[in-house]
This record gives C-alpha cells, structure tokens and sequence, in this order.
C-alpha cells in the first residue's frame, strides 16, 4: 500500500503571495486622539451649601448700610457678555436675562457692618459670593479655611526669620539692623543687637529675609561705616563718592541709582576689590 506524502505547494502567483503576505502581517491599531475636555469656567461648578457670613471692608460698621442689589452687571465668560443682576424675593437666579414673570426686589442690607445669610437663600449668597461687582471692595465673605491658610503661611515665615536671626553672625546683623535703625546701630551693645534682630524678625518677617537674602546687605552697610569713620566721603548732592584723605574722586553715582547699592557694585568687580581692601585695612 502505497504511502500518502504531504505536499508544500507554493503560490507561484505573485498577487497571491501578496494576498498571503497581507493576511500574515501583523495588525497594528492606532491610538484614538485623547478627547479633551474643555474646563468650565462656571463659578457655580464647586458650590458648597452652608450659612455665610459677609462683612464690609475697611472695619467699617455702621448701624445699616444698604447694598446695591440691582443695576449692576458681570461678565459671564463663557457667554462673552456683561449680565445684569438684581435681587429679588421670588425668583430663582439673580441674572436677569434668565428671569421669569414678576420681579420684586429686595434689599440687601448691612447691620452694623456684617451680613449673615442661611444656605437656604442661595441665590443672595451666589450673588454676593459669586457675582457683585463690589465683592472684596466694599464686602468680603467671611472664608476661616482662607484665613487659617494665611496664618499658616504668616506663622512659618515668623518661624523662618526668627531662626534665621538667631543663626545670624554679628556682621551681618549689624547690616540688617542698620537698614531698620540707621547709625544709632552703631551704639548698641551685642546683646542690645541680638534683642533688637530678634524682635525686627517677628515684627516684619517678610522684610528681615529679604534683607538677610540680599547679597549686597553687608558691602551696603561696609561702605556706610567707612562714610561715617571718614575713610571715604559722599558729596552732598549724594552723587559722588570720594576718598577722605584728599577728595579724590572715587566714582559718580547714577541719576537713579541709591549710592550704597551703587557703591556694593562697585566692590564686586576687579577694581573695587582693590578698593575695598584698602578700606577693610583702614577700618581695621
């Protein structure tokens, strides 16, 4: 009995073996393009049902003050136009154009300073927290997570200063505090200096680490003691500095530039180096 042999039969056809070949070929699928979403500008999208609270600006506290609660306008971004507002007791939106049948109107009034409206009336808290034109100028709401934020924020920067005029070295408190003081650092004693640091720290925070990041500080207050021990002169007109010893020039100073910080410049560069260390001898 003969065998059966197993036969390779080859496609001769050159459009088949294209078709082969085709079929073969692995299929890749393109990624669809990311849908992207455009974000509303609605300032209604996170609105948060509670009791506010609304106060003048100012400390101002008089017994009524009545705010305007109608004929004023805001600019709806995502319409492209100004939108007319007014208050009234029985509809639902403050926006005009979106109101229905008679409008009463009512009046938004101050009490001795402050405004306290329940979250049922929801539309005089979207148009006084969202919407008035006076909000943050004659009005604010009353945020304590916002206010709790910013004592944060104050309380770390007090934290920071107060550290950083504890770590500070002598030179450098001395120019600091002579930015405060003026010459009157001179007469202070060390103690006297580290007391008034310290109290310059939490008094203005903010300032004292800008003075204490402000690369020029210490030259500033190097050329000052040497104006005061005469080692070097400042012209009148506060334009010239010169040497004591003989009333050589020994730069001008720009229109709008502050003398000392032109003067801090100048020891940056080759030539001031020179002239700063023949100053340091003297000082010494």
């Amino acid at each position: 009995m003969a065998k059966k042999t197993k036969t390779k039969v080859e496609a001769k056809d050159p459009q088949i073996q294209e078709e082969i070949a085709v079929q073969s070929a692995p299929v890749i699928e393109q990624p669809k393009p990311k849908k992207v979403e455009k974000k509303s500008t609605n300032p209604e999208d996170n609105w948060e049902i509670k009791d506010r609270m609304y106060y003048l600006t100012g400390n101002k506290s008089p017994l009524t003050y009545l705010m305007r609660g109608s004929n004023v306008y805001y600019f709806d971004e995502e319409k492209g136009y100004e939108r007319e507002l007014k208050y009234t007791s029985n509809q639902r939106t403050c926006f005009v154009d979106e109101m229905k049948g008679e409008q009463r109107l009512e009046h938004i009034i101050f009490r001795t300073g402050s405004l306290m409206v329940p979250k049922n009336k929801t539309v005089l808290q979207k148009l006084l927290s969202l919407y008035h034109p006076h909000k943050d100028k004659l009005y604010k709401e009353h945020q304590p997570k916002v206010i709790a934020e910013n004592e944060i924020d104050i309380l770390e920067m007090e934290i920071d200063a107060l550290n950083a005029a504890k770590n500070l070295d002598i030179d450098m408190a001395e120019a600091v505090m002579r930015v405060e003081v003026g010459s009157k650092v001179n007469e202070m004693s060390s103690k006297e200096l580290k007391r008034d640091l310290l109290l310059y720290a939490k008094r203005n925070p903010g300032l004292f680490l800008e003075l204490v990041n402000d690369e020029n500080v210490v030259l500033r207050n190097f050329g000052i003691k040497a104006t005061e021990m005469n080692i070097i002169k400042l012209s009148s007109d506060q334009r010239t500095f010169m040497w004591g010893s003989n009333d050589r020039k020994l730069m001008n100073v720009p229109f709008d530039e502050h003398p000392y910080t032109d003067l801090a410049h100048l020891f940056k560069n080759d030539e001031g180096m020179e002239i700063y260390s023949n100053i340091e001898k003297r000082l010494n």
